[in-house]
């Protein structure tokens, strides 16, 4: 008689899955039994994706506990795998409440969307939870088969039809770069399994060439993944010509998952090449940050701007896994769960900001802001001297410990060029603040009151931005912890 798989470690993804597949069926016969079926099943698929997404944050704490693995190695639950879905389901139900009012104003409330974004947030848990190139790339491809639909779910705005092209032609090549990889590796290894490839490759007395090559083409794939130089050209794109709400999920959610992904794969069943992958990172790292930093400065659309700015993150994100120890992966953990809040924050500012049926995307039209809107200048401004690491800000304890395991693990120079490439961005962060708070204002003020939805996002993020340096020593232990279940 065969043995039943252990499937509680899984329970949060099962549950995905199954609700996802429910909401669709209501969806589809909510829509076709009411007078006005399309924004009743819109309104009612969105209300239980928050609902489902919560339940699934609720599940992953029940189930969080030591690390155990599923499905013949295929499926790792661990503490490291459980904060990186924590923060993964944070920034999905936190996009989900922005995007409801956003939708229903332009028109391109379908009941679609929350599906795909629960379907998405599903891959993402497949990816952080991988334990084998199989079903890393099962949730990897999960993952970006939804996204590519959220690029151009608004169908009557060409540029997010063009949005969605670029990303899916982009996409389909990482994907490729990736399957490549993960043939040689396997040719090299004989093995997909992460902690076989490990022991494999720490038994060989010298690396095969294939299996460096194979890393490589990973590598490139995954940078691909978190929009890192030199694979982020579909960003700034994407970022503008995607829906307002969509934007805002792509700068979180898949990011959190492909950096954590990113650790998995190379301190996991590559960890002992750190050697071999640490100057790539280191690299792609520079690159990520001076591009990010500098590419920023010329952008007029605040959309364009938050792309090179996500890449600037970037940067200095991949700093601690060019640390290649528990010290970096933890300060990753740390600046990510920071990341979601600055982020998701920002965007929810960016969506109230509104003239009439217009949208408000051209920094300069932020003039005079501090007078028409105080409440909404000072949250944003918030936001920028968070971002751009002005203590006592949570932005400026995210970069403290990236910048901190750099040093103890030597890497001065790649220490310096972060900090270099700080100062060059709180230029363009600061910029919005000078327009809001000295600039004239605009012909006419901006829309208000702000959604419900909006304010309640904007007082949440805010809050903890501010207020994040009271309770920083319980996140720094839980991220030692969880860094510490990768080694």
């Amino acid at each position: 008689m065969a043995e039943v798989p252990n499937i509680a470690p899984l329970l949060p993804e099962i549950f995905l899955a199954l609700a996802a597949m429910s909401l669709l069926m209501l969806g589809v016969f909510q829509k076709a039994t009411t007078p006005d079926g399309v924004v009743h099943a819109s309104r009612l698929t969105s209300g239980l994706g928050i609902v489902t997404l919560v339940l699934a944050l609720l599940l992953v704490f029940t189930v969080s506990g030591d690390t155990r693995i599923a499905f013949d190695g295929l499926f790792v639950s661990d503490p490291f795998a459980t904060f990186a879905k924590v923060l993964i389901l944070i920034a999905s139900t936190m996009s989900l409440i922005l995007a409801q009012n956003w939708l229903e104003r332009e028109g391109a409330h379908r009941f679609e969307f929350a599906i795909l974004v629960i379907f998405a947030t599903l891959g993402m848990m497949m990816m952080v939870s991988a334990g084998n190139l199989m079903s890393l790339y099962m949730g990897l491809e999960l993952q970006s088969l939804s996204l590519y639909v959220l690029a151009a779910f608004h169908r009557d705005d060409t540029r997010s039809t063009e949005a969605g092209l670029k990303y899916f032609v982009l996409g389909a090549l990482a994907s490729g770069f990736l399957l490549y990889g993960s043939s040689l590796i396997y040719g090299f290894t004989g093995t997909t399994d992460f902690a076989t490839i490990a022991t494999t490759i720490a038994a060989q007395e010298h690396t095969p060439m294939g299996v460096v090559i194979g890393l490589v083409f990973v590598m490139a794939g995954l940078a691909f993944k978190v929009s890192a130089v030199p694979f982020h050209m579909w960003t700034p794109d994407v970022y503008e010509g995607a829906p307002t709400p969509v934007t805002a999920f792509f700068a979180v959610a898949p990011k959190v998952a492909a950096l954590a992904l990113f650790l998995r794969v190379m301190v996991g069943p590559f960890g002992s090449l750190v050697a071999e992958w640490q100057q790539v990172v280191v690299l792609i790292s520079i690159l990520s940050m001076v591009l990010g930093s500098f590419a920023a400065i010329a952008q007029m659309n605040i959309k364009r701007m938050m792309a090179y700015s996500s890449i600037g993150h970037v940067g200095f994100a991949l700093i601690g896994l060019a640390v290649g120890n528990a010290a970096g992966v933890s300060s990753v953990l740390i600046y990510l769960a920071i990341y979601v809040f600055m982020n998701i924050g920002t965007f929810a500012c960016i969506m109230a900001m509104r003239r009439g049926e217009r949208h408000v995307e051209n920094i300069n039209e932020l003039g005079g802001l501090a007078k028409t809107h105080p409440g909404m200048a000072a949250v944003l401004a918030v936001f920028m001297f968070s971002m751009a690491g002005i203590p006592p800000l949570a932005g400026f304890f995210g970069k403290f410990y990236i910048f901190l395991a750099a040093i103890e693990a030597q890497l001065y120079t790649l220490s310096i060029i972060g900090v270099l490439a700080s100062v060059v961005s709180a230029y363009y962060y600061l910029r919005i603040i000078k327009i809001m708070y000295f600039d004239d204002a605009g012909i006419e003020p901006l829309e208000s009151p702000l959604p419900r939805s909006i304010s309640g996002i904007l007082a949440v993020t805010g809050a903890v931005v501010v207020l994040l340096f009271l309770g920083l020593a319980p996140i720094s232990i839980w991220a030692d912890a969880a860094a510490a279940s990768l080694f």
